[in-house]
């Protein structure tokens, strides 16, 4: 029976994945690249409109902000109204304020633009890993995370080059390369929220792609799992919000963000410096090649914890590859050396955030794990907005680009250090479950 039940439910969870991921990995496509594009427009958004380093480092960040205070009540009325019709405000909203961005040519309206586009943006990342709780099992849940955050790498892999080819459309129709790239990127961004409404389903009971037997089926899993959360648990949105635990884990994810966003920003200027070209074409064929390597990890390295039971122990030996691959990236004097190190960093914290996310959803459940996913991801996510300015901090202070490298790199492996110390600590209870009493 159990063997029967098994093969039951990877059929499922397999017919759920391939009719839910691909459509939510396009829109995490599209809300990366909104919200990292800035780092092709960078240079030519400076000399149209006169922003300083400063400036730039700045409204790179206060995305974050936006995004940061909306997080939490985006989240609970996704819980209330369902996803199909949160995501499609989500993402028409955000389009909108992204392709406004062409326009932005002072740097208050860069500044207000930003923060709107943070504020529209707010609930989407963590709405999604929420809508994934109510379709997945716990025993699957590290795969269709790992399967979502292919969105990531992908955003780089087909966005790098995409970016970089609307840049050389600068002239064309009177507009500027960086404005092509807002106005292109942008709109595709609300034609998909417009999609989501038609495409998506609340929960498991409203699928008429499912049988009865199958909705049946997974909705009794998902709420085995939603109870055994609850009983380890917060219980409701506050306990939630004021949690421990889940303070515990947003400082550790600030610290991923941080270290994540600081190169993220920055990687198609980097990568421009190593070939000694402007940012163009070329430059974004070459910043997909990290993406690459983090597609593979990432398909990779969630299969495997989720087999080994090794969640926690994997994470923390990636971040701490991350760390030094940010590093050596700055401190190297060899460009083929550069580009494998970053390759390295982007394999490895963009494979340790879909580990990192089973650890709050293994006690969350409800109300609470809107809430708390939500307080997570925007803590978290003030990562962001510290990490540009802190990077461009260390590189005046040293008077050195490598200083700001190590500075992120040096977040990453305190991010690992966190998750050794808080996940394993009796203060903040190990979400990793019982495996983690086997070391993991």
């Amino acid at each position: 029976m159990e063997q029967s039940d098994g093969g039951k439910h990877a059929f499922i969870t397999g017919k759920v994945m391939r009719r839910l991921l691909p459509f939510l990995l396009l829109m995490y496509v599209l809300a990366f690249l909104d919200r990292a594009n800035i780092g092709f427009a960078q240079k030519a958004l400076q000399q149209d409109t006169g922003l300083s380093d400063t400036a730039f480092a700045f409204g790179a960040g206060v995305f974050f902000v936006g995004y940061a205070l909306l997080e939490v009540p985006s989240n609970l009325i996704l819980h209330r109204v369902g996803a199909r019709l949160w995501m499609c405000r989500i993402m028409v909203s955000w389009g909108v304020i992204s392709a406004a961005m062409a326009f932005a040519h002072s740097a208050s309206a860069f500044y207000v633009l930003r923060f709107a586009l943070g504020a529209a943006e707010a609930g989407f990342f963590p709405g999604i890993i929420y809508y994934l709780t109510r379709w997945f099992p716990q025993s699957s849940r590290a795969r269709a995370l790992g399967v979502f955050y292919f969105g990531a790498p992908l955003a780089f892999i087909f966005g790098s080059p995409l970016s970089g080819l609307l840049l050389d459309l600068h002239g064309k129709l009177g507009f500027a390369g960086w404005q092509w790239l807002f106005l292109v990127e942008g709109g595709l961004a609300s034609l998909v929220g417009i999609c989501a409404f038609w495409y998506l389903d609340d929960e498991p009971s409203r699928a008429k792609w499912l049988s009865h037997d199958e909705r049946t089926f997974l909705t009794t899993r998902i709420e085995k799992d939603a109870v055994n959360a609850t009983a380890h648990g917060p219980k409701s949105v506050l306990s939630a919000l004021v949690d421990s635990r889940v303070l515990g884990l947003s400082l550790i994810y600030f610290l991923i963000q941080a270290s994540v966003y600081g190169v993220i920003f920055y990687l198609p200027q980097q990568v421009s410096a190593l070939l000694g070209t402007k940012v163009g074409l070329k430059v974004g064929i070459v910043t997909a090649i990290p993406w690459f390597c983090a597609l593979a990890a990432t398909w990779f390295f969630p299969r495997y914890a989720e087999r080994t039971g090794s969640h926690r122990g994997m994470a923390i030996v990636l971040l701490v590859a991350a760390g030094f691959g940010i590093a050596i990236s700055g401190i190297a004097s060899q460009p083929v050396v550069s580009l494998i190190a970053l390759c390295i960093a982007a394999s490895s914290f963009i494979a340790a955030q879909p580990l990192f996310w089973t650890f709050p959803t293994r006690r969350l459940a409800g109300a609470a794990a809107a809430a708390g996913i939500a307080l997570i991801n925007s803590l978290g996510s003030l990562g962001g907005f510290f990490a540009p300015m802190a990077r461009n901090a260390a590189e005046q202070a040293f008077a050195s680009h490598s200083a700001g490298l190590v500075l992120l790199g040096t977040a990453s492996l305190l991010a690992a250090l966190a998750i050794f110390i808080l996940v394993r600590s009796s203060s903040v209870v190990d979400y990793a479950g019982a495996t983690a009493t086997k070391g993991s």
